[in-house]
């Protein structure tokens, strides 16, 4: 008798008894863009549905991720030029925005957690990851601002610092330089494989932190390697990271599901500002349907491995879940 997988097929029951992978508000962090001043929700035209939120307004957003089931944010700043310099010296401002963002939402809800960016974009007249010197990215410069940029973050409550800048040695500075400030506790998520991809475009235009010269491909990973991401998470499990991240997320599950056989550590997925505007777009225009496009695509990067998912959509899958 032939074997026949349709009968575990036959009707929802059967097919949701035998599902092998499902989404919950706990898979996912929200990405929130932030911006200095009072009742500022400024829209973002590249990504619908998103906004740069003013602290007090940031704070009702926290309120909603937090009674929906979602664990945690990240935090993105949208820097005003005139605090843009070449050493990206706002970066490391106990008094700027990231941190007063950070205190705000630790005093207002002490348990959600608090992930922070760790690169120098935002901060850098020159619209790199790292400080610039005649047309080099400059890695162990770097790391010295990096490492005080986290010890900021740490003392304002930040739970987890994301170091996305890809300068070689990174997490070990930062984590050396965390203990020795006495912030044993705090965790780093290290964006590990994060590909110089053309996904990025919203994001960058979120916060106006596209790269004055060059681009970003001799410290991002070219998209052509795969062999290349299991040197970079060999390199950053020795060094001390706590959790792991493939940046983008759809075009990359290949990645993604190397790094869930070959660590043991929860492995993060970022599913970036293009791949939300893809979607997004199709849906405007009844090409497809957004939300069943959504949730597909969501699940494919649970099915190839991730264990948290970093995704602009988490705050209306968890509205849409809520409703079932």
């Amino acid at each position: 008798m032939l074997a026949r997988p349709r009968r575990n097929r036959q009707n929802k029951g059967l097919r949701n008894l035998v599902r092998e992978n499902a989404l919950t508000p706990h898979d996912f962090i929200f990405p929130i863009f932030i911006v200095d001043g009072k009742k500022q929700k400024q829209a973002i035209p590249a990504l619908p549905g998103q906004f740069r939120y003013s602290i007090d307004e940031l704070l009702k957003v926290c309120k909603e991720v937090h009674e929906l089931g979602i664990p945690g944010v990240v935090l993105f700043p949208k820097i005003d030029d005139k605090l843009k310099d070449r050493n990206a010296s706002e970066a490391v401002n106990k008094t700027g925005l990231v941190p007063r963002a950070v205190r705000a939402i630790k005093k207002e809800f002490p348990d959600l957690v608090v992930f922070t960016d760790i690169a120098l974009d935002p901060f850098s007249s020159e619209g790199h990851d790292g400080l610039v010197k005649n047309g080099e990215i400059l890695n162990d410069e770097t790391l010295a601002v990096l490492s005080a940029m986290a010890v900021v973050h740490a003392e304002a409550g930040a739970d987890f610092v994301a170091p996305s800048d890809m300068m070689d040695g990174r997490v070990r500075n930062i984590r050396q330089t965390l203990d020795k400030n006495y912030f044993k506790n705090v965790g780093i998520l290290s964006y590990t494989a994060k590909y110089a991809s053309s996904f990025y475009g919203p994001f960058r235009s979120a916060l106006d932190s596209t790269p004055r010269a060059g681009d970003k491909k001799t410290y991002q990973m070219d998209p052509a390697n795969s062999r290349e991401a299991l040197r970079e998470l060999k390199l950053d499990i020795a060094e001390g990271a706590d959790i792991v991240m493939v940046k983008p997320a759809l075009p990359y599950l290949d990645i993604i599901h190397l790094f869930k056989q070959h660590s043991t550590l929860p492995i993060a997925a970022y599913n970036v500002s293009g791949e939300y505007a893809m979607i997004k777009a199709a849906g405007e225009k009844a090409w497809i349907d957004e939300k069943l496009a959504r949730d597909e695509s969501l699940l494919s990067i649970k099915r190839a491995g991730a264990d948290i998912i970093f995704s602009y959509f988490a705050l209306e899958f968890a509205k849409d879940y809520q409703k079932k």
